[in-house]
């Protein structure tokens, strides 16, 4: 798998907020340039600025990948904080493709399994309190693994290296003034 470049990622994020305010006929949303604020190993911090208010993530895309397709589009995981919003440990996975309807994406990290809910190519935890979990289990793990299936049916298994998560976690929740999971 080939990784992307820190600002490639960062990009892909900008299209990917400004095609989900469309998909969700949100409040027009201005977002400058996503500053890189660290790489941490296989993580990566930024901040940026929507409608004037800091918005920080981090993110980090498979170290391995699985399944029988033909075609896929970028692979990312993130964690965001959006602290005017009051919105913190905002998990989500973009799957490089569109989700099967009504399907769930399963996450394993050691011992630990999160179910999360599907829409177009995006999975989200199911409460604030699972996303909390999720951060908290991210934080203690090694690895991540994200299964889902394609609206064509296709199983995949995306595998997420969790070495430097904590840092890039810190670093972000610093930035944007949150108090860390």
């Amino acid at each position: 798998m080939v990784r992307m470049e820190p600002m490639t990622i960062a990009r892909s994020f900008v299209s990917l907020i400004l095609a989900s305010t469309i998909l969700f006929a949100a409040a027009s949303t201005q977002a400058a340039e996503p500053k890189l604020l660290g790489q941490y190993r296989d993580w990566e911090a930024y901040r940026l600025k929507e409608d004037g208010k800091n918005v920080c993530y981090t993110a980090s895309q498979p170290t391995k990948t699985k399944g029988k397709y033909k075609k896929r589009g970028d692979v990312i995981v993130l964690v965001t904080h959006r602290p005017a919003r009051k919105e913190r440990d905002v998990v989500n996975f973009f799957a490089g493709y569109t989700f099967k309807k009504g399907s769930a994406v399963e996450v394993k990290i050691g011992g630990q399994k999160f179910n999360l809910f599907t829409k177009a190519d995006t999975a989200w935890a199911r409460s604030e309190k699972d996303e909390r979990a999720m951060v908290r289990a991210m934080m203690r793990g090694r690895r991540m693994v994200v299964t889902g299936t394609s609206s064509r049916g296709t199983r995949t298994a995306d595998t997420y290296s969790l070495l430097g998560f904590t840092r890039a976690y810190k670093r972000v929740s610093k930035a944007c003034g949150v108090k860390p999971s």
